[in-house]
């Protein structure tokens, strides 16, 4: 039997992906195993009425959830979106919301074409879109009383959000650097409030619309030169009320508890007290209690890998010279911009008490695309393939989390820094002439 304080999810995913449902929400993930058919069973409380995540491997699509849901769910995971529907308890919202989607995704999928548009072609897009969904939801019998009023909400967040992102998104699809909007274009609402809890667990759209506010306000507030943004941050999230945007934006700064970091101790105790994210608690702890043994001065971890140009290649074997490490892939973009320094400094360098590593963590199927990437650019200094890409030794060791990372091991083997400047940084010559490298 069912406890009647829990909601009930039943149903079937035909050609599946994987051997789970997962639903997510604001600090709440719940599994679902699927049987050997693809059907599912099950019972479970939630702490708040609005959208979570339902995703399988593969696919994944909003659901609007309540104390009261007792939703059956049937989906192909090989055409998840479009074969997705909802029956039982709830099933108008969630089918209404599918529908939604779908409008969304027709117009919006390419975010090439959408956002390269003119202003006006642009404006009147975002309301034809708006009346779309108005039309929809005023013709879709809902079984849930406030569904309709907050939905109609959201779609001004919806609104809102498009005027935020314009500028930024036309100036990088359309590839006009520096674009600004012209003065009669709409400006974002001022009286917003972007500190609302109840918005924030029903409406992705508003959610989306905090997350670019608050980045945009960060962006007019820290300048080229800072490395991190929780200076100004810390300071604005500790002001905020509502748990569920506090915990997601301070999640945001735990990126910046980083070996390269001089405040990542600081850092690290401000979001353990002000997060109430158990996860990601537990994961930062790991993870700052491993950036703690790359400190300066301490015995670097080590690799061997194979080399581009045959055989494996260890930091052992580097030993007696400085070792500048690259880590670095394929598909990164700011990887790629580093090459053209890096290719310099090696130039300049050549022959001096210095070697330079680059290391990819492309994954096992990119392995030819690595080494033909290596071939046609040209690629110097050491190349080499990592074993198992991001959850390599090596990687994990020094709690790498993005790329490019650059890392400097003096002539015994020990950390010079866990987070090196990058080739195109001039503080790295300057860090090279203090080491005497010359």
């Amino acid at each position: 039997m069912f406890s009647a304080d829990n909601i009930t999810l039943t149903g079937k995913i035909t050609n599946p992906s994987g051997d789970k449902l997962t639903v997510r929400g604001e600090l709440f993930e719940k599994e679902i195993p699927l049987k050997s058919d693809g059907t599912f069973n099950i019972s479970f409380p939630i702490e708040y009425d609005g959208v979570y995540l339902m995703a399988t491997k593969n696919n994944r699509a909003p659901i609007y959830l309540t104390k009261t849901s007792k939703l059956n769910i049937s989906a192909d995971d090989a055409n998840f979106n479009n074969t997705i529907k909802f029956e039982g308890a709830g099933s108008a919202e969630n089918n209404y919301w599918q529908q939604k989607n779908t409008i969304l995704s027709k117009e919006m999928s390419n975010p090439q074409l959408f956002y390269s548009t003119e202003e006006l072609v642009y404006l009147e897009k975002i309301k034809t879109l708006k009346n779309n969904i108005l039309a929809l939801i005023n013709t879709t019998k809902l079984s849930d009383k406030s569904f309709k009023e907050n939905e109609k909400k959201s779609l001004d967040y919806f609104e809102q959000l498009q005027i935020l992102v314009y500028e930024r998104y036309h100036s990088h699809y359309a590839k006009k650097e520096g674009f600004k909007t012209s003065e009669s274009f709409p400006k974002v609402n001022p009286s917003i409030d972007y500190d609302n809890e109840a918005d924030y667990q029903f409406s992705s759209h508003y959610k989306q619309l905090v997350n670019a506010n608050f980045n945009n306000n960060l962006t007019s507030k820290i300048s080229n030169e800072d490395e991190y943004t929780y200076k100004v941050a810390l300071p604005e999230i500790k002001k905020i009320k509502s748990k569920s945007i506090k915990n997601a934006l301070i999640q945001n700064l735990a990126y910046e508890v980083i070996a390269g970091n001089p405040d990542s101790e600081m850092l690290y105790n401000e979001i353990m007290a002000l997060s109430d994210n158990t996860k990601l608690k537990e994961s930062l702890t790991a993870k700052y209690n491993k950036i703690k043994t790359v400190a300066v001065g301490k015995v670097s971890p080590t690799f061997e890998y194979e080399n581009f140009k045959g055989g494996k290649t260890s930091l052992e074997s580097l030993k007696g010279k400085y070792v500048y490490i690259d880590v670095w892939a394929t598909w990164c973009g700011p990887c790629r911009k580093e090459i053209p320094s890096l290719q310099s400094l090696e130039e300049k360098y050549h022959g001096k008490n210095i070697e330079f590593v680059s290391i990819s963590i492309d994954t096992k199927k990119d392995y030819d695309k690595w080494k033909k990437f290596v071939e046609e650019k040209s690629l110097g200094g050491i190349q080499l393939f990592a074993d198992n890409d991001w959850n390599s030794k090596f990687i994990t060791d020094y709690a790498i989390e993005g790329i490019p990372r650059f890392i400097l091991v003096d002539p015994q083997g020990n950390i010079t820094s866990a987070d090196a400047p990058r080739p195109s940084d001039p503080k790295l010559i300057e860090k090279f002439d203090e080491l005497g490298i010359k």
